[in-house]
């Protein structure tokens, strides 16, 4: 009998995330959608096009938001058990809240596990797919920011002429092997600027070690500098944000690549950052489990659903931003950046604890 019960609460619990991830997941198209044909309006792209890219991207969106989809999912299975006296049969079979909640907390803990180590990969593909993507069409756009295995690439507008800039790489406030090329209105050539590195801390870049090419009829006439300066739209904060998605970077690239990932250009305490986010991905779903365990199981007695709902809106807000409040205080080092991801684990752990305690008392 118990292995049947327990197959039960399993089976419907499940059966209840799924639902919600689909809600989820429609609604996320939905908001999606319309900002990809926006972007795709002028572009000779198939209808559908816009539509495709949008379900790409979204499963790494729904993985940033888990934690919530678990919460809501987690408060209307509790609630339907309630509500349809079930929760009390459970109980008549020996089934106490706690016995309940671990069950479901438990499941919700391997469900993160299950997407940091086998659905974060795929998702992760689809993201650098998507990026991929936009980076190719935005050609046709004024400016335009990616980073390929051949090195940073840039491109600006400027006033009567364009600009392309490629890099070997960024390394703290600098680009390394820095080439810039002046194109006029026709996409002709007329300027070639060589530098062995480019401090691009400001927008006003100071360029080291240049030699600079301007063309003469058919020639190139060529000048050398030791330092030079150059203004761009980008600065460090700017380009810098292009190494900051998360998406992009799964738990096996983070564990089996960090060197190659270093070597590409990305910051030792974003990787650092990356990786704790992720881990605390399982913990944050069991966590969210226990909450909506401690509002919902505290009584028997049946309740107006929306009451609940509108509660978990206002605890999901306060958790995020008790989330956002702490990882502030770590970048702008207040406190270290690890333990910044990781004291809102610490919190709602004890709150959780202390609130399953009260409603196995129920």
């Amino acid at each position: 009998m118990s292995s049947i019960i327990f197959n039960y609460i399993l089976k419907n619990f499940l059966k209840t995330v799924s639902i919600f991830v689909i809600v989820f997941y429609i609604f996320g198209v939905l908001l999606n959608l319309f900002e990809e044909i926006e972007f795709f309006k002028n572009l000779d792209v198939n209808l559908l096009f816009p539509l495709m890219l949008t379900s790409i991207i979204i499963p790494s969106l729904l993985i940033k938001i888990f934690p919530f989809i678990i919460f809501f999912s987690s408060m209307w299975f509790m609630i339907n058990l309630r509500n349809n006296k079930n929760l009390l049969d459970l109980k008549v079979f020996g089934f106490s809240n706690l016995k309940i909640f671990f069950i479901v907390a438990i499941t919700s803990f391997f469900i993160g596990w299950v997407i940091v180590i086998l659905i974060s990969p795929i998702t992760s593909t689809m993201s650098k797919y998507y990026e991929k993507t936009k980076a190719n069409y935005s050609r046709d756009i004024d400016y335009l920011l990616s980073y390929t295995k051949n090195g940073l690439w840039i491109k600006e507008n400027l006033k009567n002429k364009q600009r392309i800039i490629t890099a070997k790489k960024p390394e703290g406030y600098k680009l390394i092997d820095v080439k810039i090329f002046h194109y006029d209105d026709d996409s002709f050539l007329f300027e070639k600027i060589v530098a062995k590195e480019a401090n691009i801390e400001m927008n006003e870049w100071v360029l080291k070690d240049v030699s600079k090419f301007n063309k003469n009829n058919e020639k190139f006439d060529v000048k050398n500098f030791e330092k030079y300066q150059i203004s761009s739209s980008y600065d460090y904060e700017k380009i810098n944000n292009v190494f900051k998605n998360f998406e992009t970077l799964s738990f096996l690239e983070l564990t089996l690549n960090r060197k190659k990932l270093l070597d590409f250009g990305y910051n030792a305490s974003f990787l650092n950052e990356s990786m704790n986010k992720i881990l605390t991905l399982p913990f944050f779903l069991f966590l969210m489990t226990g909450i909506a365990s401690i509002l919902t199981m505290n009584t028997l007695a049946k309740s107006d659903n929306f009451k609940f709902i509108l509660l978990g809106i206002i605890i999901s807000v306060i958790i995020f931003y008790l989330k956002d409040l702490s990882l502030a205080l770590g970048k702008t080092d207040r406190i270290p950046l690890t333990l910044a991801i990781w004291t809102p684990i610490i919190v709602l752990s004890i709150f959780t604890f202390i609130g399953v305690l009260q409603i196995n008392e129920k």
